[in-house]
Order: C-alpha cells, then structure tokens, then sequence
C-alpha cells in the first residue's frame, strides 16, 4: 500500500465516528505548531509546512477542495513564513511583535472577503472541488489571511485564527473529520490564550529595531524568541 492509503486508514473508532490516521497525525502537528507559534519558537514554521502536508491527504479523501488548497497554502506560507521570522530576528535574536495599522487591518479583511467570494464562485463553477463551497471556501482564505499576519508579526493573527475556528469546527464534524473538529475546539483556547500573551507581550515590550516594513509608531519586541 502507499504512503496517502495508509494515512488514510482508520486509526480508530470513537462515538460512531471512523478517525483516520491523516485527521489524527496532520492535526496533532497542527496544534503542535500554534503552541510554538504562542511561545515564538520558531520551530512552529516546519511543523506547520509538515502538518499541511499530512492534511492534504485528509482532506483530499473528504472531497474538501478549499481544505487541499488551504494545506498547499499552508506549506507555502509557512515556506516564506519560516524565512520573515528568521529575518526578524537576525542580530539580537528578537521577534517584532506589533497590532496591524487600521489601512492594514482593512486590507487584511478586504482581501479576505473578496478572497472568500472568489474561491466559492470557483467551487460552484466546479463541484466536484467542494459539497460545501462558502465554508470551504471562507476556512481556506482565513486561513491564508492569518498566516500572512502571523508571519508579519501581527497580533490580529490570532483573531484571523479564531475567526476561521468558528467555522472549522462545525464544517469537520459535518464533513466526517472529526478530529479535526475537536482539535479545532482545542485551537481555540490556545488562541485565547495566546492572543491574550501576543496582547500583553506589546504592552511590556520595547522599540524593536525596524525592518523595511515595520510601523515604527506600533512595532514592539517580543523577548525570548525560541529556535
């Protein structure tokens, strides 16, 4: 058998729910890398790249097309991600953390509903990509959204998360992922919690050195950065 039948493969049974081993493994990883990114550790961008791998597969086998696409956008931007964050902290090892700017903040949103209108009008244009276009569809640009803040450093990363968590929790359980559903309720206390440490973090922090496209009048330093 190859490598996607296997991780496709039930790995167990649990209130009349089949839990498949790419579900499982690709979501561990998932919260695995939104711990680190809490903590700064920039160990969150490979977990990250190797959790979308392991969820294409998941995703791929409950016909979600917007979830395969969020995974390879997931790989991506967790590519690029990786790079910004090693960037930040080149020199004295310190990560700028700062809130977005409100223009930025409103292209942020802007981006992502016409992101949303665009990848659902391509799921009901083709079907056969997604049984449920808008959620798809929604979950795979906030999805995008927050990671492109998270990789800016911005702390409107973690209410993109949390926006995209309403959504995901329900649309996994009806899609037959169930524990991406539960693991979905798991992200969002941690992303309570770690909004709120990201949160306090620029409230104590100092003036961070500027890079190209740091806001001098918002940026702020979080101390402790992890390898």
């Amino acid at each position: 058998m190859n490598l996607v039948h296997e991780l496709n493969s039930e790995a167990f049974t649990a209130f009349h729910q089949h839990v498949m081993w790419s579900d499982m493994i690709g979501n561990l990883l998932g919260l695995a890398a939104l711990a680190l990114g809490w903590r700064r550790a920039m160990l969150t961008w490979p977990v990250q790249l190797l959790s979308g791998a392991v969820l294409v597969a998941a995703f791929w086998n409950a016909r979600l097309g917007g979830g395969v696409g969020k995974q390879f956008v997931v790989i991506a931007v967790a590519g690029w991600g990786w790079h910004r964050w090693r960037r930040g902290r080149a020199g004295d090892g310190r990560l700028a953390i700062r809130f977005a700017s409100w223009p930025e903040r409103a292209v942020l949103v802007g981006a992502t509903a016409l992101g949303t209108v665009a990848v659902a009008s391509l799921f009901l244009a083709f079907p056969t990509l997604s049984w449920n276009p808008w959620p798809d569809a929604y979950i795979f640009t906030g999805t995008l959204a927050a990671m492109f803040a998270q990789a800016r450093g911005w702390v409107e990363f973690w209410f993109a998360w949390l926006a995209v968590d309403l959504v995901g929790v329900p649309l996994n359980f009806h899609s037959g992922l169930p524990f991406s559903g539960l693991v979905y309720i798991v992200y969002f206390v941690l992303v309570i919690a770690g909004m709120y440490a990201w949160w306090q973090q620029t409230r104590r922090g100092a003036p961070a050195v500027q890079g190209p496209t740091d806001s001098p009048s918002t940026t702020t330093v979080a101390e402790g950065v992890t390898a």
